[in-house]
């Protein structure tokens, strides 16, 4: 899966959950309008960044905290793609994958991005290229790349499954 986009940086460490999109927005289902209060509790001058194809970098444990899927909704709502980051809490990285969400571990083009760097993300090669620089990342399983495409896991066991509708 190759995906690209321009970067929206969040530097910050063990950026919790709770954060990103605060308890008062949980009732929400409406995953459209789940963009508005995304990044609510850390910056929320951060949505005006999300313009086209965004790839989200992200600092040393982010996601850390609640279990909250809304993240990754409201994520893949505002045009996000990819995240890339230092490390993830274990749930949310789960989440993404399970969502949807592709998320790339590679602290090294964490590190190199700049707000509006471009991106470049090959997740079964295991690379991320910022403004032309190649880092490499750990790829992503085959079974998870099939999540992926499938646009998450409900979809990807519905399709196994044989399921119809």
């Amino acid at each position: 899966m190759q995906l690209g986009g321009n970067a929206v940086v969040i530097r910050e460490r063990n950026v919790d959950t709770d954060v990103l999109y605060p308890g008062p927005f949980l009732s929400i289902q409406d995953v459209n309008q789940m963009k508005q209060p995304l990044f609510e509790g850390l910056n929320p001058a951060l949505r005006d960044e999300l313009v086209g194809d965004t790839v989200l970098i992200v600092g040393e444990n982010f996601g850390t905290g609640s279990s909250r899927e809304h993240v990754p909704q409201a994520m893949k709502a505002s045009g996000i793609r990819c995240v890339v980051g230092k490390s993830f809490a274990r749930i949310f990285y789960r989440n993404c994958i399970n969502l949807g969400m592709p998320v790339v571990v590679c602290p090294g083009a964490a590190e190199a991005a700049s707000p509006g760097s471009r991106i470049r993300i090959d997740t079964e090669a295991g690379t991320v290229e910022v403004d032309g620089k190649r880092f490499e990342a750990k790829p992503i399983p085959a079974f998870m790349h099939d999540m992926l495409s499938s646009g998450g896991l409900v979809e990807w066991a519905r399709v196994r499954s044989g399921a119809v509708g």
